[in-house]
């Protein structure tokens, strides 16, 4: 028999429409929740900007620590009876703009920053998880969360089960030590996809904690916040930020949610700097356009690659050929920036694919505005056995592509050409 473990309560209360908020910005709730996303993209978080003397932009918060008035300020800050800035480790009001605006995209009520993509994943593992528990994951994943899984979590008392994007057998591995439900979807790097509504539907039936990594599909895509999902995982640095320039993180969900993994961000010491998150807040500004113009690319390359003789298969959702097209109809608004594909040559094929490319860059990462290839056994899922890459999907001719916001013809005549 199944004990159930009770999920953490979420807060009953949320900001009233357009309050301001201890550090100045407009809430998320209200108008903003009304705004189309690209709306949100540019003035979500963003503090009042009418006025004379305005700046249209937000400010870089450059400082490490913050002053108080008088003593009576530090005890009130140290019994938790107001929310002043101490110290950027604990919070800048740059990085509260960059939080806002995340979560006004994702529809949650708070979001934390940090210091990248994994300090965000594992300080919301570690926020949930303790020694004595067991998580349920999907097995394709981003190669550094599943070492991390893999390597690390075993040192601390943490097992881990790994069940496929499709979910088969997934109540087999229900107990009582089960404490939360991580997916991927659409992963990286074959775009396999994960239905969101049966695994959160999964995860509450048996009073598990879920957690989606929405890093592949951005917020433009999909909002998993709004089927149900406990928190939400970004690798920033990505389509977020979109110009490859910072290494950035974020975690996303209820306020009580993100006490906890901002505690875990302390206590670890993953936290953003602010000239990093203030990048990441202008280029969150374009990320509707950004990420239309590369889907609208990468369904060009892929058409393109899956009538080349020499591709094998391509593995992109919004192809017909691909097994999760429908559900990818279903459950996105688009099919995503990333494609694979396997080369016929397997390896030797694909590093002369890699190696001939002019105009794409031969570099890891993702979602900037350059397009980039990259073979996957040698970056993210480097130090992987033979039985891993196989439940990843990840053959060794498999070619893993970022699109960007070059011109598709282009794109296409640089992949004919290295082809060739």
């Amino acid at each position: 028999m199944v004990m159930n473990r009770a999920k953490q309560p979420k807060p009953a209360t949320q900001a009233k429409p357009g309050a301001r908020t201890a550090d100045g910005t407009r809430g998320n709730s209200g108008l903003q929740s009304k705004l189309g996303p690209q709306t949100r993209a540019v003035h979500g978080g963003e503090p009042e900007r009418h006025g004379v003397n305005g700046p249209v932009v937000t400010e870089i918060i450059r400082t490490s620590t913050f002053t108080f008035s008088n003593t009576e300020e530090m005890k009130e800050w140290a019994e938790g009876k107001n929310k002043a800035y101490i110290y950027t480790r604990y919070g800048n009001p740059t990085l509260s703009v960059a939080e806002k605006k995340i979560a006004a995209l994702e529809g949650a009520e708070a979001a934390v920053v940090a210091a990248s993509g994994m300090a965000a994943i594992s300080s919301s593992l570690l926020a949930v998880l303790k020694a004595g528990d067991e998580l349920i994951s999907t097995a394709q994943l981003y190669g550094g969360t599943y070492r991390l899984m893999r390597d690390v979590f075993p040192n601390l008392g943490i097992t881990v089960h790994h069940v496929q994007p499709d979910l088969c057998g997934i109540e087999k591995l229900v107990n009582a030590r089960t404490r939360a439900l991580y997916v991927e979807t659409p992963t990286n790097p074959t775009l396999r996809l994960v239905d969101i509504e049966k695994a959160v539907a999964f995860a509450n039936k048996h009073h598990l904690v879920s957690l989606i990594d929405n890093t592949f599909a951005t917020p433009v895509l999909q909002n998993p916040i709004r089927l149900g999902y406990d928190l939400v995982v970004h690798s920033a640095t990505k389509a977020l930020a979109g110009h490859s320039d910072i290494l950035a993180g974020v975690s996303v969900g209820s306020q009580t949610w993100m006490d906890k993994v901002r505690q875990m961000i302390i206590y670890l010491g993953g936290s953003l700097d602010p000239g990093a998150a203030y990048l990441l807040i202008r280029g969150i500004k374009t990320l509707g356009v950004r990420v239309a113009r590369q889907c609208e690319n990468a369904m060009a390359v892929a058409t393109f690659l899956e009538k080349h003789r020499k591709v094998e298969r391509v593995h992109y959702p919004g192809l017909p050929s691909h097994p999760d097209h429908e559900l990818a109809k279903r459950q996105m608004r688009g099919f995503s920036s990333m494609l694979a594909f396997d080369m016929k040559g397997g390896l030797p094929a694909a590093r002369r694919l890699c190696d001939r490319v002019r105009l794409f860059l031969m570099a890891a990462s993702l979602g900037g505005a350059e397009s980039l290839v990259i073979l996957p056994i040698y970056s993210s899922h480097y130090d992987m056995s033979d039985e891993e890459l196989k439940r990843a999907g990840v053959g060794p001719g498999t070619v893993r592509v970022s699109l960007g916001l070059e011109d598709k013809e282009d794109l296409i005549e640089d992949l004919k050409q290295a082809l060739e």
